[in-house]
């Protein structure tokens, strides 16, 4: 195994445009990589934190992705409630996404599940939002719009009811 070469300190804010540049690029593993070098010499960079979350659930659904526990780790690392709570919405909005795409049995159950939690976080959000971010709102509005054209395949997990029969 090879130690890895840290970065510079002057270095961290190019490091962190050229993570934003692979997301865009739809390279997300790329960018969190570079977010991890960031966060080996500065493990509280807010910025970094951010586009690790979103890089991480830019993989969610693909082969060799991560799973959900992984970006919710950086959650707590996150200082601001408001940064928490809507992060916490992107991820359940993302997981709920790759559900529909993965389709199969229950995932319409699973996307509807998590599509309600997204939007449980993102009103959360909205309450702690600074002057003049509308983000949470945007975001619960595309969860509903999501819920809304395609409510034949989310729909809760019916729970169905045996009934034993004595004889």
């Amino acid at each position: 195994m090879h130690e890895f070469k840290p970065l510079s300190r002057d270095g961290i804010p190019a490091a962190l445009e050229k993570a934003e540049r692979y997301r865009l690029l739809n390279e997300p593993w790329e960018a969190q990589s570079i977010c991890e070098d960031v966060l080996a010499i500065d493990r509280e960079h807010q910025r970094a934190l951010v586009i690790l979350v979103l890089a991480l659930t830019d993989q969610f659904g693909k082969e060799m992705g991560v799973d959900v526990a992984e970006a919710r780790t950086v959650l707590p690392r996150l200082k601001s409630e408001y940064d928490q709570a809507y992060y916490a919405g992107i991820i359940a909005e993302r997981r709920a996404k790759a559900h529909m795409a993965r389709g199969g049995p229950g995932s319409g159950a699973m996307a509807y599940e998590m599509l309600r939690e997204a939007m449980g976080h993102f009103e959360r959000a909205e309450q702690l939002r600074p002057a003049h971010n509308d983000d949470p709102i945007l975001r619960w509005n595309t969860c509903a719009r999501i819920l809304a054209r395609h409510g034949q395949n989310l729909r809760p997990l019916e729970t169905e009811r045996t009934e034993i029969q004595l004889e």
